[in-house]
């Protein structure tokens, strides 16, 4: 019998053999799995594109459910209210944000790019470029393991933070207690982009911070903005052999930021007296530039480094095992500590390992 190896199913490129795997294009179909898994007291790993895992070298023992449903519906669509669409797990994210830009449903554009499923996206509440999902979605609908039921909910219910949710957070080992079934977002209607939040797209933009620009024109310099940080998957581009941002933007309390060199890039934490700082900033600023671990006398044997665009990312350069990606990780993490005293945070799920 072949082996499914989780090395095809993610977008780093690493991850051994599933002992069971299985692709469910249902609702039913999940549910089935889920339930079949559950009921034999097998490990269950959900998996969608595969952009945010890092399965072990020795791979999964248990049931690996590949949610493969797609589609979307429109509940409603006035002036008024917007369009209230609903969209199955597994439905590509990328063409969910390009139809609504290519039919006026505003609020996705600043997350064009991202890989993966949709159904992963409320789970960490994926951001970039100043938007994330709890901005425009409306509802989850999911199923409940411990209930053995449908349970929804709403925007408020889903307890939403910086790359978090209640759906992260019973989450364990990459084994969710609620498996999401559809998502629901809330978008206005009309041309133009929301207000543009991130300087940096702003400027590529030539709008003030704030102002709102065309939605397709958000979206054309999100992608090429992405793209030059090797953040848009390219099967021939080594860069792309991801999981995108390795570590997240450390929030820190104020005196912990005030320690810094005065360059260092500083945003509101989201909390009284916290600070969000730049995680890419630290591991530069640590001694690991772009490229970093390419050397064959590197932790990683070369195998694996930082992306030669972005210092965020630790990519496969050909031929890498999860552990390769791991002695990268681990040794700009150490680094960071060393030099700043700040230890960064994983924001892929590990899968069998750890840091």
């Amino acid at each position: 019998m072949t082996q499914t190896l989780l090395s095809a199913l993610t977008t780093a490129a690493v991850g051994g053999p599933a002992a069971t795997f299985i692709e469910a294009s249902t609702e039913a179909e999940i549910i089935d799995t889920v339930r079949t898994a559950d009921a034999a007291g097998l490990p269950l790993l959900i998996i969608g594109g595969g952009s945010n895992l890092l399965v072990s070298d020795d791979g999964f023992p248990g049931t690996v459910l590949k949610i493969a449903s797609e589609g979307f519906t429109v509940n409603a669509e006035d002036s008024c209210g917007g369009v209230a669409v609903v969209v199955q797990a597994g439905h590509n994210w990328d063409a969910l944000v390009q139809h609504a830009v290519l039919h006026a449903w505003s609020g996705l554009e600043a997350l064009s790019g991202i890989p993966g499923a949709t159904g992963a996206t409320p789970v960490q509440n994926v951001g970039a470029y100043g938007s994330d999902v709890s901005q425009t979605v409306a509802a989850v609908r999911t199923w409940d393991r411990e209930r053995n039921a449908v349970l929804t909910f709403t925007s408020s219910e889903l307890k939403f933070g910086y790359r978090d949710s209640i759906l992260k957070q019973t989450t364990v080992s990459g084994s969710p207690r609620y498996v999401v079934l559809t998502v629901e977002f809330q978008l206005p209607l009309g041309r133009m982009s929301a207000p543009i939040r991130y300087a940096e797209l702003a400027r590529a933009l030539g709008v003030e911070a704030g102002q709102r620009a065309y939605a397709n024109e958000v979206r054309r310099e999100v992608l090429r903005l992405r793209a030059s940080k090797g953040m848009v998957w390219d099967r021939a581009d080594r860069d792309t052999y991801s999981t995108g941002s390795f570590f997240t933007n450390p929030i820190v309390a104020a005196e912990v930021a005030a320690n810094l060199p005065d360059d260092a890039p500083r945003y509101p934490g989201g909390a009284d007296g916290l600070t969000k700082l730049s995680a890419a900033w630290l591991i530069d600023h640590a001694g690991y530039g772009k490229g970093f671990g390419l050397e064959p006398g590197s932790v990683s044997g070369g195998r694996a480094s930082l992306s030669t665009k972005h210092t965020l990312a630790i990519t496969n350069r050909g031929g890498a095992r999860t552990a390769d990606m791991l002695a990268i990780a681990r040794e700009v993490r150490r680094g960071v500590v060393e030099r700043f005293g700040i230890e960064l945070h994983p924001e892929p799920l590990l899968i069998g390992v750890e840091l």
